[in-house]
């Protein structure tokens, strides 16, 4: 490829490791010129497309869009890359400017007549074209996609249309930022014994570890990273600091001043409703849910209410059994949110002689990224290698070649594990190239998939290992599982590679994956002691299989209750103010006051720092359905790496993208859709009998 005067080659030729960007090559200041170039680029390559005075034809217009616009691919990979993972001011100010500019060269490309006329030709004739599945997949969602762009909307309507999006745009960046700005900008740091009561020493070296990066050498800090707050409310024995650092954790983004975010909740809620009836669509949720697996927004709560039912039941009976410890303690008060994790550890620890404390040793993240990638070999045959001393974005990123049976390199994985300051929050999965095998405009046949996950787990102190609570270790097997969805892709064309499936089944790898960090022949072998290097003990090792469901109503509690208030949002007649919306969704629920929203509004960024989730928060759970099953039918042959039933799933799902549909992807898997019993039967809340009906 070649690039513009103006632009840092190392931006669009990637001529590190096999193919890696030589991401030390890149300067922030590279990114303004080089997104202006590859803007102008792509829209010249969208015109001769437009233009072409050959009749349409699915090569010269669908196969041309999908090749189209590599140059800003590959600046735009690096710069959100970075953006959320190593940002800093420089980054920040040019992500508000680039999102809107990103949203208005999209909403032209959506709109363009003699394009979408192209797109429209075909599809009235697809019958006729000879296209097989996948194709036929293709051109349905180029079409759809010119649809909902507003490319059948009057003139007017179309540039009001563009206005929203890229109004959208801003308003998600900056949302996304303040957030960033509100947990980077708040630490409580500790010193004296008192202070530091109950805490583990794994959790002390984290918190001494952020404080000398905050400049405070000698200190503890509490940090509102996922990783030091959630260990700090369980175990710190200080009611009064839980407290503090509890409320500073939930009021992010809702602190008054330049990183508030209730002003953007509520414009970005009303031009989402203004977008979807532009569009023809009753509600925001409508639209998003369209081209889904679930389809309608009755059909998510109806799913979302038969297991908020189930789990507030379970949630009270849980805060009951937290209660009466608090009085055995000769304590007189309510169980508060900042009170739960702490004496539900405890309860744990009495219930089933285990902490996670005890826990925590043998989760070392060196043997737990082990595991990852032995699941992988004895179900799909990769194995992964790593590359030593190929530079990254951060230094503390790894670089992996993951490579199939026969040897071949199949994918780039990059690893991103520990926290930090310039990176937002939360896990995630993303790729700077997905596979396919189209013959590109430089002459090359397709390309392999470079993936990579991030992580915010503490960083330890220098020379001490890296340890995970269970949750944590979920976590990295849940990214590890959309990074396979991705570097396990065998599709033709990039835009239903991978995870380009829909919202509702994009879920579905990832948690699935989950299941196998608990199989115990995993557990045993790679759940060994930091210090003795000796695997778990059985007892603990059984312990920790029949608590698995404990805590299962509070879990369930704050994720539901989090989906509930994302679709309220979204099928709201009128729209108040936001907070009121929220509260008054969960009263109507009955939200116990012991337990908030896993992702309170001003700080829910699946859903407002960008519309990736939003109105679909719901999709972790419509997943949970399918995983459920889906690990049912491993469990059905009595062999969790059953090659058969490992064969069938890389066949179905791992690799298909979003090359069939996803009902007849899981139907070809499975035989059959689920219902959500294995799911219910999963969290221990198949025998919670919801509550009677008022009469």
């Amino acid at each position: 490829m070649t690039a513009s005067a103006s632009v840092n080659p190392a931006l669009v030729n990637w001529t590190g490791h096999e193919g890696l960007p030589r991401f030390d090559a890149v300067k922030d200041e590279d990114f303004a010129p080089a997104f202006d170039a590859a803007l102008a680029a792509h829209e010249a390559e969208i015109d001769a497309i437009a233009h072409n005075p050959e009749a349409p034809t699915f090569e010269n217009t669908v196969i041309a869009l999908e090749i189209a616009g590599d140059e800003l691919s590959r600046v735009s990979a690096l710069f959100w890359n970075k953006a959320g993972a190593h940002t800093n001011d420089v980054i920040q100010a040019l992500e508000r400017e680039i999102a809107p500019k990103m949203s208005r060269h999209y909403s032209k490309i959506g709109m363009n007549p003699a394009l979408f006329s192209r797109i429209d030709t075909l599809w009235e004739k697809r019958e006729e074209l000879g296209l097989d599945l996948e194709a036929m997949r293709v051109l349905e969602r180029h079409w759809k996609g010119f649809v909902k762009s507003g490319a059948k909307l009057d003139k007017p309507e179309q540039e009001r249309l563009a206005a929203i999006n890229e109004k959208l745009a801003g308003l998600g960046a900056k949302f996304g930022q303040n957030v960033l700005a509100d947990e980077k900008n708040w630490a409580l740091f500790l010193t004296s014994e008192e202070e530091l009561a109950g805490l583990p020493e794994f959790l002390k070296d984290a918190m001494a570890a952020a404080a000398r990066d905050r400049g405070e050498d000698g200190k503890y800090a509490v940090t509102l990273s996922r990783s030091i707050i959630e260990p700090f409310l369980t175990f710190s024995d200080n009611r009064e600091l839980r407290e503090q650092a509890f409320r500073a954790w939930t009021a992010r983004g809702e602190n008054g001043g330049e990183t508030d975010n209730l002003g953007i909740i509520a414009e970005t809620l009303s031009l989402r409703a203004e977008k979807a009836k532009l569009l023809g669509y009753e509600n925001f949720a409508a639209l998003k849910l369209d081209d889904t697996m679930a389809k309608t927004p009755d059909a998510v709560n109806g799913l979302l209410m038969q297991v908020w039912e189930r789990a507030v039941v379970r949630a009270r009976e849980e805060e009951a059994d937290l209660a009466k410890m608090i009085a055995a303690e000769g304590r007189n008060h309510e169980v508060m949110p900042w009170d739960w994790r702490h004496y539900a550890e405890k309860l744990r620890a009495e219930k089933f002689s285990f902490s996670e404390s005890e826990l925590k040793p043998y989760l070392q993240l060196e043997k737990i990224i082990d595991a990852c990638f032995d699941v992988a070999h004895r179900l799909f045959g990769v194995t992964a290698t790593e590359k030593k001393g190929v530079p990254a974005y951060h230094p503390d990123v790894r670089v992996f070649e993951i490579r199939d049976a026969s040897g071949k390199l199949v994918a780039l994985f990059l690893g991103d594990y520990f926290a930090r300051s310039s990176k937002r929050s939360g896990a995630w999965m993303s790729s700077f190239q997905s596979q396919h095998r189209l013959k590109l405009k430089n002459g090359g046949i397709g390309e392999i998939p470079i993936v990579y996950n991030v992580c915010n787990f503490a960083k330890p102190a220098d020379g001490k290992p890296a340890l995970l609570s269970i949750d944590d270790a979920r976590t990295l097997f849940h990214e590890f599982g959309h990074a396979l969805h991705g570097m396990l892709s065998n599709v033709t064309y990039p835009s239903v590679s991978g995870t380009g499936v829909s919202r509702d089944f994009v879920e579905l790898p990832s948690q699935l994956y989950e299941h196998w960090l608990t199989v115990p022949d995993i557990l045993r072998t790679y759940a060994v002691h930091y210090q003795t290097g000796e695997p778990m003990p059985q007892a603990l090792l059984d312990k920790v299989l029949a608590a698995r469901t404990f805590n299962s109503g509070f879990a369930t509690v704050e994720f539901t209750s989090s989906a509930l208030v994302d679709m309220a949002y979204h099928t709201a007649e009128t729209l108040p103010e936001p907070m009121a919306l929220e509260a008054a969704t969960l009263e109507r629920i009955g939200m116990p006051k012991s337990i908030v929203m896993r992702h309170r509004s001003p700080h829910f960024l699946h859903v407002f720092s960008g519309d990736g989730y939003s109105a679909g928060y719901y999709s972790y759970m419509w997943s949970e359905v399918l995983d459920a099953d889906a690990f049912a039918a491993f469990e059905e042959t009595g062999n969790p790496f059953d090659p058969q039933t490992a064969q069938k799933l890389k066949d179905n799902i791992y690799s298909v993208g979003g090359a069939i549909d996803p009902e007849d992807a899981y139907k070809a898997f499975r035989g059959k859709l689920p219902d959500p019993d294995a799911m219910l039967k999963k969290k221990g809340l198949a025998a919670v009998a919801p509550p009677s009906p008022a009469t």
